[in-house]
C-alpha cells in the first residue's frame, strides 16, 4: 500500500484548522499537480472514489497524519535528528504501508522540520503552540484510547535511541496536555518495556502502597482502556500495536501480583 494512497486522503477531521494547515503547507508542496493512487491532490482535499468508499478512511488517514506531526516534534525535541528514531518511524511504514511509504513519510517529516525551523525564525514559541494547537483539535476528533495509541507510538519514538533525555520528557507531556491525556500516562508508556517492580508501578499508574485492591481495579482499568479492539477501525497494524502494548501490561501486572502473593 502506498503511502500517498492515505495520506493524500486527507478526508477526516484535518480539513480544517492547525492540522488542515499543516496538510496544506507540506503536503500542497510535496504533491500538488501529481497523480497519487488515482486522484489527484488539490490543497487539502483529494479526490479518489476509493477513498470515500470505506468510511474509516478518513479517521484512519487522519490519524496517520495525526502521527507524523506529532513525531516531528518528539523526534526534534532535544534539538537533534537521531538515526534510530527516523528508522523507528521508516520501519513503521515499511511495515504496514510498503516500501514506497517509506520515502514519501521520510520527505514529510523533513518538510516538517523545515517548517519548524522557517517558524522559529519568526518566533521561537511558534512551532510548540502550533504542536498543541493540533492536540487540541487531535483531541476532539478521536476516542480516548485513539489519543492513547497514538501517545505510545510517540513514546516508542522517544525510547528507539536506547535513552529518553528530559527534553523528551516534557516534549511527551505537553502533547499529552494538548490531547487531554495525562503525565502518569506518559510515564506508563515510558516504562512499558522495563523489567523492574517500579516499572511495573508505573505501568499500571498507581504507587508501590497502593493496596492489593487498588492494584486490582488500576489493572482492570488499565485493560479496558488500552484493549485493541477500541482501535480496531484505524486498521490492524494499529490494532496489532495496541495487542503488544497489552502484553506489556499484563507482564507488569503479572510482577506485581507475583511480588505481593495475589493470585
Amino acid at each position: 500500500m502506498s503511502l500517498g494512497k492515505w495520506i493524500g486522503g486527507i478526508v477526516g477531521f484535518i480539513t480544517a484548522g492547525p492540522l488542515g494547515a499543516l496538510a496544506g503547507i507540506i503536503l500542497g508542496s510535496l504533491f500538488e499537480g501529481e497523480s497519487i493512487s488515482g486522484g489527484t491532490f488539490r490543497g487539502t482535499t483529494y479526490e479518489n472514489s476509493q477513498t470515500n468508499q470505506n468510511p474509516y478512511n478518513g479517521q484512519r488517514n487522519s490519524f496517520l497524519f495525526s502521527l507524523l506531526v506529532l513525531a516531528s516534534y518528539i523526534i526534534r525535541a532535544d534539538n537533534k535528528i537521531m538515526h534510530s528514531e527516523m528508522e523507528y518511524v521508516r520501519r513503521f511504514l515499511r511495515n504496514n504501508f510498503g516500501e514506497n511509504a517509506v520515502k514519501e513519510g521520510e520527505e514529510i517529516l523533513l518538510r516538517l522540520f523545515e517548517q519548524r525551523k522557517q517558524m522559529d525564525l519568526k518566533n521561537p514559541l511558534a512551532f510548540k503552540q502550533t504542536i498543541q494547537d493540533c492536540g487540541t483539535q487531535i483531541a476532539y476528533n478521536t476516542s480516548y484510547e485513539e489519543r492513547l495509541q497514538l501517545l505510545a507510538f510517540l513514546a516508542e519514538i522517544a525510547k528507539s535511541d536506547g535513552s529518553v533525555c528530559q527534553l523528551e520528557i516534557e516534549a511527551l507531556k505537553e502533547i499529552a496536555i494538548s490531547l487531554h491525556l495525562s503525565e502518569k500516562e506518559v510515564e506508563s508508556m515510558l516504562n512499558l518495556k522495563g523489567n523492574s517492580l517500579e516499572d511495573a508501578y508505573k505501568v499500571l499508574e498507581i504507587e508501590p502502597s497502593a493496596s492489593d485492591e487498588e492494584v486490582r481495579a488500576a489493572y482492570r482499568k488499565m485493560a479496558i482502556k488500552h484493549h485493541p479492539d477500541k482501535v480496531a477501525s484505524l486498521g490492524e497494524d494499529i490494532r496489532k500495536a495496541a495487542n503488544e502494548k497489552l502484553q506489556r501490561i499484563n507482564e507488569a501486572k503479572d510482577r506485581i501480583y507475583k511480588s505481593r502473593g495475589m493470585k
